[in-house]
């Protein structure tokens, strides 16, 4: 019994060192591609973010449907399947001779990505134990935290002393490969497989009964994808700062790891809305501290330059603390509130809130910054992120605890 109670279980690590794989093997590639594809076929930068973006499209189309599937059929099959394929896709970035294939490829590399991403955190909830599952989750986030920390540094080395991409490829297909290899030993209980033998209805595509807590991280994921998008032009443009960006997402990262660690003990203790109210209001004073740094600098012209980069990378450790904290919480809530054979659909529901909020704020960023500028842009990310921390403590946290199904969570 004590050994079914351990939250480092066998099972549990190999599912964490596959999902460290998944994401290295996506970030050790992404800061370059731009790169690769001016270079390589000429691309423009608009050109450029068409090919990117299919991507995101694609992997928002599959998640719903993955959920669907991880819940109605095996978990094993369905996480060998979408892993098997999402390695195979790298080996297509190798083989696309033209901008036409290489689209095609990169497109429809994001649908086994979504199924990846929904399949291997239903199997890692699967393998934890019920009295740890809260803490698990949490915890279960910091490989693709670490991943995402030191795979684009890593992979702008190698391209550095070496000018490959064929070799970046290579070692992409490589990593994904081992991630396959590793997830194929895990071993799952006849009872972690759940047939889900219920009619057809949209609940089965989209947790109806967390549709409050995916209106909440759409707000939380538009906020994060302007600052994504448009944080190293802003930089320059408004900051003064160059070459700044690797060092604020690695920062950022840091602070996802440290709050993952630091909140293990809430999350433990089932204290998931205690999480969840923390890391909002951490992540809302980054936000807003990113964009009040230009004037607050401006008050201290004798130390302008260094007030500024003060505020510009502390600005990057506030809102990794506070979205990793916030995260795991959120996706804890929406599990809880999800019944046990709708655990793959609450899993798709938070990645697809997310996504559906990067993609709003994409759009309504190069908008509002192409009308009234990039300052506007990270001023309506401040309001929207504020709505979305009131939203919580007027509304979402009594959704949350009148649905709640979880006695130990709270």
């Amino acid at each position: 019994m004590e050994q079914r109670e351990r939250l480092w279980n066998r099972n549990y690590c190999k599912v964490m060192v596959a999902n460290f794989t998944l994401f290295f093997a996506f970030y050790i590639l992404t800061p370059l591609l731009p790169l690769y594809l001016s270079e390589h076929f000429g691309a423009t930068k608009d050109v450029i973010g068409l090919v990117l973006s299919g991507y995101t499209i694609t992997a928002l189309l599959f998640r719903p449907f993955s959920g669907y599937v991880v819940d109605a059929f095996p978990r094993k099959t369905v996480l060998m399947i979408s892993f098997g394929a999402f390695a195979i896709f790298f080996a297509g970035y190798l083989a696309a001779s033209t901008l036409l294939l290489f689209t095609i490829v990169r497109t429809l590399h994001g649908g086994p990505f979504g199924a990846l991403t929904v399949s291997n955190s239903t199997v890692a909830i699967d393998v934890l134990p019920s009295s740890r599952r809260t803490e698990g989750i949490g915890y279960y986030g910091l490989s693709n935290n670490l991943a995402m920390a030191i795979a684009p540094t890593i992979g702008i080395f190698i391209y550095k002393y070496t000018q490959s991409f064929e070799l970046l490829f290579w070692l992409a297909l490589v990593v994904a490969c081992a991630g396959w290899i590793v997830d194929a030993t895990v071993k799952l209980d006849a009872k972690a497989t759940i047939k889900n033998k219920s009619k057809f209805s949209w609940d089965r595509f989209f947790l109806v009964r967390g549709w409050l807590l995916g209106l909440n991280m759409v707000a939380f994921g538009f906020s994060f994808g302007v600052l994504s998008n448009y944080l190293a032009i802003y930089g320059k443009e408004v900051m003064g700062i160059t070459g700044g960006t690797g060092t604020y997402f690695m920062l950022c990262s840091v602070g996802l790891i440290l709050s993952r660690l630091q909140g293990g003990k809430a999350l433990r203790n089932g204290r998931v809305t205690h999480n969840a109210g923390s890391g909002m209001v951490i992540s809302l004073v980054g936000y807003t501290l990113f964009i009040l740094v230009p004037t607050l600098s401006s008050l201290f012209t004798i130390h302008s330059s260094l007030f500024t980069s003060l505020g510009y990378y502390g600005s990057a450790l506030l809102i990794g603390l506070g979205n990793g904290h916030m995260w795991p919480a959120f996706q804890n809530m929406t599990i809880n509130v999800a019944h046990n054979n709708q655990r793959g659909t609450a899993n798709s529901t938070i990645l697809i809130s997310w996504d559906i909020g990067m993609g709003m704020g994409i759009l309504v960023g190069g908008v509002v910054s192409e009308l009234l500028g990039y300052s506007a842009a990270f001023w309506t990310v401040v309001l929207v992120n504020a709505s979305g921390v009131a939203c919580f403590f007027l509304a979402t946290k009594a959704f949350f605890l009148r649905r709640n199904l979880n006695e130990t969570v709270r």
